[in-house]
């Protein structure tokens, strides 16, 4: 039987040479990997730079030389992923759309989405929802008021730990509000609390900002019937429509 070695004389068992196909698969696997990593590299510097760039912004961004920026910007354009206006490139549609495919917990974002709307309505505030990832506050959900634009908001955002937000994640608020009177940034108070799943998991928190001066009991008191109203949506799936195909364009 084969057993993928050779016999010396000491009968040692000796490690047959490498295939050479084996070689030529590892190497294009490594190409390949590289390749990724390069592609996502670009289109976290175009997300970081909020706009459009161009090649060599890109390139001294990321540290990789103009050529192989612009031939990785060619691929990411042909599926998509990326958007080219003359010799400027802007994150492209598709990405979008994979992006919003993302729960960080089973129907969170449609759960959220009213509540959110209704929060904004009663308050003014600037609202956000946000999620802990990679020792931030990740925003997945906001809706815009009246401290634009003084402090805009904005899905992808990213708050530090120690902000009422990142305070309210990590359950800091001793299950009460979580209240920020102008601590982080002059002339914005806000008001947070973690959203609770059914089963009574924190999966989220959600803060409301507002100008210097607001009541920030009455705002906390808003927040948490808020955060209620996103827990029971979560616990009747999300109560979300059916769309007919008909209107849906794959």
């Amino acid at each position: 039987m084969d057993t993928g070695t050779e016999r010396g004389t000491g009968g040692v068992g000796v490690a047959a040479p490498r295939d050479a196909a084996e070689e030529a698969r590892e190497r294009r696997a490594e190409r390949g990997r590289g390749v990724l990593e390069g592609a996502f590299a670009l289109l976290d510097a175009l997300r970081r730079n909020g706009d459009e760039a161009g090649v060599t912004e890109l390139a001294l961004a990321c540290g990789v030389p103009k050529a192989s920026v612009h031939r990785l910007l060619d691929q990411l354009v042909c599926v998509g992923a990326v958007e080219r206006t003359g010799n400027r490139y802007r994150v492209g549609p598709q990405l979008y759309r994979l992006g919003q495919a993302w729960e960080p917990y089973p129907g969170l974002r449609p759960a959220a989405r009213l509540p959110l709307q209704r929060l904004r309505a009663a308050t003014g505030a600037s609202v956000v929802l946000v999620v802990l990832r990679e020792e931030m506050a990740l925003t997945i959900g906001s809706v815009p008021g009246d401290l634009e634009p003084l402090l805009p908001v904005r899905n992808g955002l990213a708050f530090r730990l120690d902000t009422a937000a990142g305070k309210a994640l990590r359950g800091s608020g001793g299950g009460g509000a979580v209240l920020d009177r102008e601590d982080v940034m002059e002339g914005v108070c806000c008001a947070a609390l973690p959203v609770r799943a059914p089963d009574g998991r924190a999966v989220a928190a959600l803060a409301a900002l507002a100008p210097v001066g607001c009541r920030l009991d009455a705002l906390a008191h808003a927040v948490a019937g808020a955060g209620a109203a996103v827990t029971r949506a979560l616990a009747g799936g999300g109560r979300r429509r059916t769309v007919p195909p008909t209107v849906l364009v794959p």
